[in-house]
């Protein structure tokens, strides 16, 4: 059954279908059968669809979770209309933090401890914008401890 037969009822009326003039016109009973015949065929099809791809999906997804005063990261595309992190277009960074989680909130969102910048956003994110921080905090150089002479060499 095509999308456009459950949708109108009968067979796309095309240039390739127009050489097939003795066709029998089904009314009545049989329609209302052939119609029923075909939603229940076109709702296995789609089912038969949607657990294909919740098997694929289900191949790669792998459960995040997060403990209390974790580090994270935290997605920046969904504001990208609302603040901007000093670069422009695709040199604009993916993540930006990291930033300490405060709780848990539900099975699948977290409270995070955001900067004073950051004041206009809400502060709880779904589990999907966050990313783990591997960066070690004692190997973090401050940048006025950084030193370069005139050769961009570091003293």
């Amino acid at each position: 059954a095509a999308p456009y037969e459950a949708l109108y009822g009968r067979k796309c009326r095309s240039p390739v279908c127009w050489a097939e003039v003795g066709e029998a016109q089904v009314t009545g009973p049989e329609l209302i059968q052939e119609a029923t015949k075909k939603i229940v065929l076109i709702k296995q099809r789609i089912q038969a669809a949607q657990d294909q791809q919740k098997s694929y999906v289900d191949l790669k997804r792998k459960p995040m979770e997060f403990e209390v005063g974790d580090r994270v990261m935290l997605k920046v595309s969904p504001w990208k209309r609302v603040l901007r992190f000093g670069k422009r277009g695709k040199l604009n960074p993916r993540y930006v933090g990291p930033f300490k989680v405060l709780a848990k909130v539900g099975k699948v969102a977290y409270k995070l401890e955001l900067p004073q910048e950051l004041n206009r956003v809400h502060h709880t994110f779904h589990v999907s914008n966050l990313k783990k921080c591997y960066a070690d905090e004692p190997l973090v150089m401050a940048l006025e401890g950084i030193h370069v002479d005139d050769r961009l060499q570091f003293v």
